[in-house]
């Protein structure tokens, strides 16, 4: 299998080729709606947002140091990674420059209303920057069964996702099933033997590229060059069933209340469904 590539397809085509069946597709240019496209780089970054500050691993930097880190990335000495920035909350300058956030191609999504505007949903729209050799620490699926977009804006980007049907090969921790114990960049296979059944596509998505990943579909990433990219997430009638089940399940964990009252108002969102705004 490999991931399809698709140029000017109708959102329509879009949900009957790809989201109704859950496969992971790259749009070629769905980011040209966006004012972004072509402006993100380190050095428009270091101009505009030199002095944002971000806090990872116990550091401060500044954007500019950021900018810095992972011009300066290799293979061999990689800068931290993820590096990311809560758009909405950090970089609420930027909205504009990624309007219409859904692409024209994440609708419905239900996540873009006021009424999932509050509170958390295992959803935020982020500003991701890695530089060469940065992975993403570990293979995953995506909380809350939501939907991932990812725009890449700058650079290169591997990514790895594996066909739905294959648990039993990826090893989901026991205590938090939605990561893989197995390191898909350097798998020990004495000690997980059933990953050597199991079947990675890699694949790059560049600059300009739009890469949707359907819910419940395993994924990791590496970067090959610096790289920018914007990711967001969605939400509708397609997933909405499991996204409640998560909810009430993480919420569960802080108390019993606290899992009735936020499963409650998420219930109410979702059989509001298409008429919230």
């Amino acid at each position: 299998m490999e991931i399809q590539r698709v140029d000017n397809i109708s959102h329509q085509e879009f949900i009957k080729e790809f989201y109704e069946p859950g496969i992971p597709v790259v749009f070629k240019n769905a980011a040209s709606v966006w004012k972004a496209k072509g402006l993100f780089t380190p050095d428009w970054f270091r101009a505009n947002y030199g002095d944002r500050r971000l806090e990872k691993g116990g550091q401060t930097y500044t954007m500019k140091e950021v900018m810095d880190l992972v011009e300066a990335s290799t293979e061999s000495n990689p800068a931290p990674y993820p590096l990311k920035y809560n758009i909405s909350k950090e970089l609420p300058e930027l909205l504009p420059l990624i309007d219409p956030l859904n692409l024209n191609y994440a609708l419905p999504n239900w996540l873009e209303s006021k009424w999932f505007k509050k509170g958390y949903w295992g959803s935020a729209t982020e500003l991701f920057i890695g530089g060469p050799g940065g992975k993403f620490p570990y293979l995953h699926l995506d909380y809350y069964h939501l939907n991932a977009w990812i725009t890449q804006l700058y650079g290169d980007k591997q990514f790895t996702v594996f066909p739905r049907g294959q648990e039993e090969f990826l090893y989901p921790k026991a205590d938090d099933p939605w990561r893989s114990e197995v390191n898909i960049f350097e798998p020990d296979y004495e000690k997980f033997p059933l990953y050597k059944n199991a079947t990675p596509i890699n694949f790059t998505v560049g600059a300009g590229e739009t890469l949707f990943i359907p819910f419940g579909t395993w994924h990791s990433a590496y970067s090959l060059t610096a790289t920018i990219s914007v990711a967001f997430d969605q939400l509708n009638a397609k997933n909405y069933k499991p996204f409640l089940k998560d909810v009430w399940d993480f919420r569960r964990r802080e108390s019993l209340m606290r899992a009735v009252v936020m499963h409650g108002y998420a219930w109410v969102g979702c059989q509001m469904g298409d008429s919230l705004k």
